[in-house]
């Protein structure tokens, strides 16, 4: 499956946004979807993940109650909504495809856009 993300931007610390990853092809919805970020210097780490159906999701400690992950699979697409933005989250948003829901290492997931840039202003 190929992803590609969308919504990233510019926002003031505090502010909201919400990422779109766009899936192609027929097979989406067999897919467990999740949301990873790189900040500079720092490893890739999850976000949040939700299961093929969109009946489970996981977040990350540092995020819950402010991120929401959800999915639409008439529209092959998984969102992340994000409020009460830090600068601290400034970093490359992705979408990744993995078989199985509540995997949180990237090595699980097979299928990866190519980013989103997300930059929160103090």
């Amino acid at each position: 499956v190929q992803l590609v993300e969308s919504g990233g931007g510019l926002v003031q610390a505090g502010g909201s946004l919400r990422l779109s990853c766009e899936a192609s092809g027929r097979t989406f919805s067999t897919y467990a979807m999740g949301w990873f970020r790189r900040a500079p210097g720092q490893e890739r780490e999850c976000v949040a993940t939700i299961s093929r159906g969109g009946g489970n999701t996981y977040y990350a400690d540092n995020v819950k109650g402010r991120f929401t992950i959800s999915r639409d699979n008439v529209k092959n697409t998984v969102y992340l909504q994000m409020n009460s933005l830090k600068p601290e989250e400034t970093a490359v948003y992705y979408c990744a495809a993995a078989g199985v829901f509540g995997l949180t290492e990237e090595y699980h997931y097979r299928s990866w856009g190519q980013g989103t840039q997300v930059t929160v202003s103090s």
